[in-house]
């Protein structure tokens, strides 16, 4: 006695509207990003062709000097290092005094509010350029001499630490008054309450506004070259196009390292704007 069998296939769901709305929103972003990325790429190669010397239709393009360029690329380019050291520290200490001022403009005790409101007027109301010089010039007639490094981490950090306070202030206010009353309610004393509620969240909202600073800090940190102690990539740009009269070639390929920098740290900024916008979700 021979019993049938039969094989039964699952039919799968046809796809709804709202996966086909997503697949569609999918795939016009990676058009657009396609689009974008070929848009780049030529405005990139007409960049290289104006830098390339040839004549085209009579309009000829720049010349430089590749023998230069391969010369002092990698000269030039061991200035990154200090680039980036005076980035991080000057961004590190701009963070804590953002944050000490941002406190102060929010403090209800007059002298302290006073000290915060003050610091931040002064060092805004002056050029940057001006404070790395009142650090490394002025401060010797006073007895106290720093060295080209120190001066600028100081300078950049006090200027960018005036400028970051609101941004600081404007996270710590965006925690809701509910939460801090939440706290009190649970008995966290006003350290606490500080601590584990409204810092972690106005650390959070400040975070993404600090990159860009940062990457702002990598190419004001080429102010600190007028020093003339501290060797980054500006510096050495300046000293190698002035000794063999090439300043368009030098001047170019420090641009270059600072746009490939700048572009590295955007990288990266967006991928922690991208993993921290899921809370939001």
């Amino acid at each position: 006695m021979q019993s049938d069998s039969t094989t039964g296939h699952v039919v799968k769901p046809a796809p709804s509207q709202a996966d086909l709305l997503y697949e569609a929103q999918q795939r016009q972003a990676r058009n657009f990003r396609t689009n974008v990325g070929l848009s780049w790429g030529i405005l990139l190669l007409i960049l290289v062709y104006l830098f390339s010397g040839q004549n085209f239709l009579g309009i000829k393009t720049i010349h430089l000097d590749i023998e230069f360029i391969r010369n002092n690329m990698f000269f030039i380019a061991g200035g990154l290092s200090q680039t980036l050291l005076v980035s991080v520290l000057s961004i590190t200490l701009a963070t804590l005094l953002a944050l000490l001022a941002a406190l102060g403009r929010l403090s209800t005790i007059p002298p302290i509010y006073a000290l915060s409101t003050f610091y931040v007027s002064l060092i805004r109301g002056t050029p940057l350029y001006l404070q790395i010089f009142f650090f490394f010039l002025a401060l010797p007639q006073l007895g106290i001499i720093l060295t080209g490094l120190t001066a600028g981490v100081l300078a950049l950090g006090l200027n960018y630490g005036a400028y970051m306070s609101e941004i600081f202030r404007a996270g710590l206010a965006s925690v809701g008054k509910g939460q801090r009353e939440a706290a009190i309610a649970i008995g966290m004393n006003p350290w606490q309450t500080m601590k584990r509620i409204v810092l972690p969240q106005a650390l959070r909202f400040a975070l993404p506004p600090t990159g860009n600073e940062f990457i702002a800090m990598t190419k004001d940190s080429a102010l600190v070259s007028a020093t003339g102690f501290v060797h980054e990539v500006m510096w050495r740009a300046t000293r190698v196009g002035r000794a063999q009269f090439h300043n368009l070639e030098a001047l170019i390929m420090a641009a270059i390292f600072y746009w490939v920098m700048t572009l590295i740290l955007s990288y990266v900024q967006g991928i922690i704007e991208t993993r921290l916008s899921k809370g939001d979700r």
